[in-house]
C-alpha cells in the first residue's frame, strides 16, 4: 500500500489532501508550525520540523514513506532543496508541486525585486501607506523604513507586537476575495502593494484589487527552484502515483 508524506501549509497541499482521502489512499500532511492553528484536514497531520535532511530522511524510513510530495510555499527553497537531498538519501520518490508565478497584464504597475532587502531598499523616499503582504516572517526588515504606515495581514494574533511604529494589524485567513481585498485597500488608503510572487489563485486577490484601484505593486521575484520534477496541478501529482514508469521514477 502507497504511503505518502505531503509537505503542505499551502492551498495545493489541502487541494491534494482532499483528493487523497476521496480516493482512500493513506496520507499524512506535514505543516512547518509557522501558523497556530492549522486548517482541518481529511487526512493525519502533523506540525513540525523534521531537523534537516539526515532528520527527513529517518522520518521517511521509520514511516515507511513510499512516495513524497513537496507542496510547501514557492520561497520555501531550503526545505525543497532538502525534499531533495532526503529523498534521494531514504530511496524515495518525490514530486514539487507548486504554482505558477503571476505574470503582469494590462492595467498593471509593476516593479519586480530580487529579494527581502531589495524591497527594503525601494522604499525609500517620502512616507507612503504600504500593504505589507508578506507574512509575519520579515516584518522587522521594514523596520528601517519607519516613515510608511503599513498595514499587516496576518492568520494569527502575534506574540510580541510588530516591530514597526507606524502600522495597522489586521487577523484574517485567506483564501481572500477581490471585493474583500478592495474594501481592505480603500479603508486603510493603500498606495503601495508590496508582496512576494507566490502565484496561485488563493492569494490572487490583491494584485486583482490593485490593478483596479490603479496601485503600483512591489513584487519580490520567486526564488530559483531545486532540481526536481515539478507539476502545477494535483491531477498531475495523481497521474505521477499512478502511472510513476511514465514519468520515469
Amino acid at each position: 500500500m502507497r504511503n505518502i508524506l505531503i509537505l503542505g501549509g499551502t492551498t495545493e497541499a489541502s487541494a491534494l489532501a482532499a483528493a487523497l482521502a476521496e480516493r482512500g489512499e493513506r496520507a499524512l500532511l506535514s505543516y512547518a508550525g509557522r501558523i497556530g492553528r492549522p486548517r482541518a484536514q481529511p487526512v493525519p497531520i502533523r506540525v513540525g520540523g523534521f531537523g534537516g535532511v539526515a532528520g527527513l530522511a529517518d522520518f521517511l524510513r521509520q514511516e515507511r514513506i513510499t512516495h513524497l510530495v513537496d507542496a510547501t510555499h514557492p520561497f520555501a527553497v531550503t526545505m525543497s532543496a532538502n525534499v531533495v537531498a532526503a529523498a534521494r538519501e531514504a530511496g524515495v520518490g518525490h514530486i514539487l508541486l507548486t504554482r505558477p508565478a503571476w505574470t503582469p497584464v494590462a492595467g498593471d504597475r509593476w516593479r519586480s525585486v530580487p529579494d527581502i532587502a531589495a524591497a527594503v531598499a525601494a522604499l525609500a523616499g517620502p512616507p507612503r501607506r504600504v500593504m505589507l503582504a508578506l507574512g509575519r516572517m520579515h516584518v522587522e526588515a521594514f523596520a528601517a523604513r519607519p516613515q510608511h504606515h503599513y498595514l499587516l495581514r496576518f492568520v494569527d494574533e502575534p506574540d510580541v507586537p510588530p516591530a514597526l511604529p507606524r502600522h495597522s494589524l489586521v487577523i484574517d485567513r485567506g483564501p481572500f476575495s477581490v471585493e474583500g481585498d478592495l474594501r481592505l485597500m480603500r479603508e486603510q488608503a493603500i498606495d503601495l502593494l508590496l508582496c512576494k510572487n507566490a502565484g496561485g489563485g488563493g492569494a490572487e486577490a490583491k494584485l486583482i484589487a490593485a490593478r483596479r484601484l490603479g496601485l503600483p505593486v512591489l513584487l519580490i521575484d520567486r526564488p530559483s527552484m531545486p532540481a526536481a520534477r515539478i507539476v502545477h496541478k494535483v491531477d498531475a501529482v495523481l497521474d505521477w502515483l499512478d502511472h510513476p514508469a511514465d514519468l520515469g521514477v
